[in-house]
């Protein structure tokens, strides 16, 4: 089995090839649509802007191969954050998988960005990616924008207000915070979601 990362001009690549290592899961990272296909899960990382992420995406097709996969994939902060359909940041528009536009928290009630260690406020414990988890995990957050809660929730966490910080539809999957910074509860997400991956593949 092979975990691709996708290589763009927007991702925290080494970060997260550092936290599958730990991990012992073999992966590759790629801007390569054929190497994507020939993997059996996908993470999708992301820091920076959405505009010149989106653009870069572009690029390679990467925006237009992530629309229509069927594969497992994970989003990462901004890797999330792209998987809705547009962002008040620059106006900018997003891979529209996930309904929903991010908003940015206020900065006149609290700091911004949201910058740290926060728990979930709720958790639906039904889906295998969060399965373990409750309320008293910390994971390391650092954004200035916000998905909305939905139906597509799988765990909120307030900062200001209450946001997304884990979401599902159908094969995608994305956090908010950075698994790859969050210690042993984010490494357990991450096996989660590889996991998920394997039980898929076999």
């Amino acid at each position: 089995m092979m975990i691709a990362i996708i290589n763009y001009e927007a991702g925290n690549l080494a970060s997260v090839s550092n936290a599958l290592k730990r991990l012992n899961e073999p992966h590759i990272i790629t801007n390569n649509p054929d190497e994507l296909n020939d993997s059996d899960g996908i993470i999708f990382p992301g820091v920076g802007h959405a505009e010149p992420a989106m653009a870069s995406l572009k690029k390679n097709s990467l925006d237009q191969w992530l629309k229509k996969t069927n594969k497992p994939v994970l989003g990462i902060c901004l890797g999330m954050q792209l998987l809705y359909e547009s962002s008040e940041e620059g106006d900018s528009e997003g891979l529209g998988i996930i309904p929903g536009r991010l908003r940015k928290f206020d900065s006149s009630k609290e700091k911004v960005p949201h910058m740290g260690w926060n728990t979930f406020t709720d958790v639906d414990d039904s889906h295998p990616l969060v399965s373990s988890f409750n309320t008293s995990e910390y994971f390391y957050y650092v954004h200035s924008y916000f998905a909305p809660v939905n139906k597509y929730t799988l765990a909120s966490c307030c900062y200001i207000q209450d946001f997304t910080a884990v979401v599902s539809k159908d094969n995608y999957m994305g956090a908010q915070f950075h698994p790859e910074k969050s210690g042993k509860a984010g490494a357990l997400l991450l096996q989660n979601f590889l996991s998920y991956v394997h039980s898929g593949s076999e």
